[in-house]
């Protein structure tokens, strides 16, 4: 998949979002050879297993202008640098425990001129409290865990046609997940916004937590 398949979900971007992730495959290659954030046989799939399926999240909401995000344990930059260039006028903050990932997001964020993008080494549980609109992921653990790791960086204040909370890409079976979570959880089938055979059991997994 190059980049004509993302134009052909996303229709509207516009020429300066079509350079910047059109450059993310020279910039990935280039980082990738020294620190391995993406595995190596994903770099030549890197716009439909990283890039589209990071834009995944847009289909089931597009952020706001003003929107503050968290993308919890980021790798090499996803979902939150396809979605930065996405939603130029939302701030993301990016954050991974590995340092060395880090580096590459910053880097790959410098480089695409993403002036929306702050990427950190940290860990979810000492993050701000009540500070993102949403927390953003892939598949960094299982669903309960996870909501406790974030719940506390959710602002109250919700301005989306969703209520604030988690938007969490994951793939298989997940009804032990959410049964073990037990609480509000929405499934969105990426499978209904792209062709592609890898989304046919991919999903956005929704989970509000403001207004608690």
């Amino acid at each position: 998949m190059q980049m004509n398949r993302i134009q052909h979900y996303f229709p509207d971007l516009t020429p300066r979002q079509q350079e910047q992730l059109a450059a993310m495959e020279e910039l990935y290659r280039h980082w990738n050879a020294q620190i391995n954030v993406i595995s190596r046989k994903d770099i030549d799939t890197l716009y439909e297993r990283h890039v589209l399926h990071s834009l995944g999240i847009a289909k089931v909401l597009p952020f706001k202008p003003g929107t503050a995000i968290l993308d919890v344990g980021t790798g090499g930059g996803f979902p939150g640098i396809p979605l930065a260039i996405l939603f130029p006028q939302a701030q993301f903050h990016l954050i991974d425990s590995i340092g060395k990932k880090i580096k590459v997001v910053q880097e790959v964020a410098q480089a695409l001129g993403l002036t929306n993008v702050v990427a950190e080494k940290a860990r979810a549980e000492y993050v701000e409290k009540d500070a993102y609109e949403f927390v953003i992921s892939r598949a960094v653990t299982r669903l309960a865990p996870f909501v406790d790791w974030v719940r506390h960086g959710i602002s109250p204040n919700s301005f989306h046609s969703l209520r604030n909370g988690i938007l969490y890409l994951k793939g298989g079976d997940l009804n032990e997940e959410i049964r073990e979570y037990g609480k509000q959880v929405r499934l969105y089938d990426l499978s209904d916004y792209f062709d592609e055979d890898f989304f046919e059991t991919k999903k956005v997994v929704y989970v509000p937590l403001s207004g608690k």
